[in-house]
C-alpha cells in the first residue's frame, strides 16, 4: 500500500490534526487518511455512467435492438 510523507507541517496545524482526530475518536493517521479521501473523492462526485442513464432516463430511453450474432468467432492467427 502506498505511503505519504509530510514535511514541514506547522506545529498549529499538527496540533489541529490531532483535536480533529480526537473529535472524531480517530488516530491522527486515520483522521489525514479521511480528509485526504473526502477531499479527493467526495461522496457528491459526478458519475459519468450514472449521469448518462438518467440522461437517457429523461428522454425516454433508447431502445438498443441488436441482435448479436451468436457464431463462435475465429481466433486470430500471427503467422
Amino acid at each position: 500500500m502506498p505511503a505519504v510523507t509530510v514535511r514541514n507541517l506547522s506545529d498549529e496545524t499538527h496540533r489541529a490534526l490531532k483535536v480533529r482526530a480526537a473529535q472524531h475518536g480517530r488516530s491522527t493517521e486515520a483522521e489525514i487518511r479521511e480528509i485526504l479521501e473526502e477531499t479527493v473523492r467526495p461522496k457528491q462526485r459526478v458519475k459519468l455512467g450514472s449521469e448518462l442513464a438518467a440522461f437517457a432516463r429523461r428522454f425516454g430511453g433508447i431502445d438498443l435492438a441488436i441482435d448479436r450474432d451468436q457464431a463462435p468467432t475465429e481466433p486470430a492467427e500471427f503467422e
